[in-house]
């Protein structure tokens, strides 16, 4: 493999599923206020089962499946680990004697803003991306296939840079998939195509190939079929492999559905 990138389920200790609600104009017994102060009801279409996101030994767990990713990729590949803060640190010690601490080239903060907010400490949005290489002195990155980004103060950098745009840097701004957007595909923790997007064309070269085991809404593979990179989806839920099938059913991809 040129490129392997997991997303793993997160041991946050919750049942991940995902909700599908309506709103319903209610001037009265609305639950939510919209657009010029005008309110609404909520209501729950439909839940799906979702899956435990509980493990009693995490990293027992993750240990044969990250050794298995260093197996299988090329003495060029990169390797994409996505977590939260709740287990990256672990994480990290594990993915260290696996592919060695050499190995470690980022730790890519990815911010978003949605959701509910605490007010007993600062509110956690952020996921993190752990970036290895198989081998540190020569692997595939290449800084032509990035997107370039805003300047945050393009008054300080002159007009042609400003208009040019900036390489990102190792802290992400992307929102997340939109639970109301078109991109949404019911899938409980889909990632946005533009954080993997990103990823596959920086990482894998063109006719590459991109495996992702922990597949879920099958996006690894959306964004390297976008950007002409070969891929391999695995997951274990049905759940996963029905949305992905929906997702693909338009396209030339092959499914093998095991035990």
């Amino acid at each position: 493999m040129d490129l392997v990138y997991v997303d793993p389920p997160f041991n946050t200790g919750r049942v991940q599923r995902r909700e599908r609600l309506r709103t319903i104009r209610d001037e009265e017994g609305g639950d939510r206020t919209g657009f010029m102060g005008k309110r609404y009801r909520t209501e729950r279409v439909a839940r799906d089962p979702g899956f435990a996101d509980r493990f009693e030994d995490y990293l027992a767990f993750l240990e044969p499946r990250l050794r298995e990713a260093h197996r299988v990729l090329k003495p060029t590949g990169s390797f994409y680990f996505h977590i939260d803060y709740r287990e990256v640190h672990y994480c990290k010690v594990l993915l260290d004697r696996i592919f060695g601490r050499e190995a470690f080239l980022n730790e890519i903060i990815w911010a978003y803003d949605y959701g509910a907010r605490s007010k007993k400490r600062w509110p956690a949005k952020h996921d993190n991306i752990l970036f290895y290489a198989k081998n540190p002195a020569k692997y595939h990155f290449d800084l032509s296939e990035v997107d370039r980004i805003p300047y945050m103060a393009p008054g300080l950098v002159g007009p042609e840079k400003a208009a040019r745009g900036k390489l990102p840097t190792d802290t992400w701004w992307h929102t997340i998939v939109s639970p109301t957007g078109k991109e949404k595909l019911g899938y409980p923790t889909q990632k946005p195509l533009g954080i993997l997007r990103r990823i596959v064309r920086a990482s894998c070269p063109k006719d590459g190939l991109v495996l992702d085991f922990f597949a879920g809404s099958g996006t690894t593979g959306a964004a390297a079929l976008e950007t002409g990179r070969n891929f391999l989806l695995v997951d274990k839920s049905a759940a996963a492999i029905e949305v992905m099938r929906r997702r693909f059913a338009e396209l030339p991809v092959e499914f093998d559905v095991g035990e």
